[in-house]
């Protein structure tokens, strides 16, 4: 990758990583509204009226939807990027 490619290249993954952790912020937030408690937001994990499986379900849930996500729009960008410069970012 050029470096005029990789200065152009930056500042697009960090705006797209952005708004994949808001895209994934809200998928969670769904997921967890659909089989959580009725209404009761994730555990806190330094809650300790909350049980230890369901903090770590929350936390396994939570870490499986952010890196789905992750992977997925970051692999979005790179191919936008290339079919616009023709050029991989790495």
């Amino acid at each position: 990758m050029s470096s005029t490619s990789k200065v152009l290249y930056t500042p697009l993954s960090m705006v797209v990583s952005v708004a994949g952790g808001l895209v994934a912020s809200a998928v969670f937030t769904q997921v967890w509204k659909r089989i959580g408690e009725a209404d009761q937001p994730p555990p806190d994990p330094d809650d300790l009226s909350q049980s230890t499986a369901k903090v770590l379900f929350a936390a396994a849930l939570q870490s499986l939807i952010f890196g789905l996500v992750r992977a997925a729009v970051n692999r979005a960008s790179a191919r936008g990027y290339k079919a616009v410069t023709n050029e991989a970012p790495s």
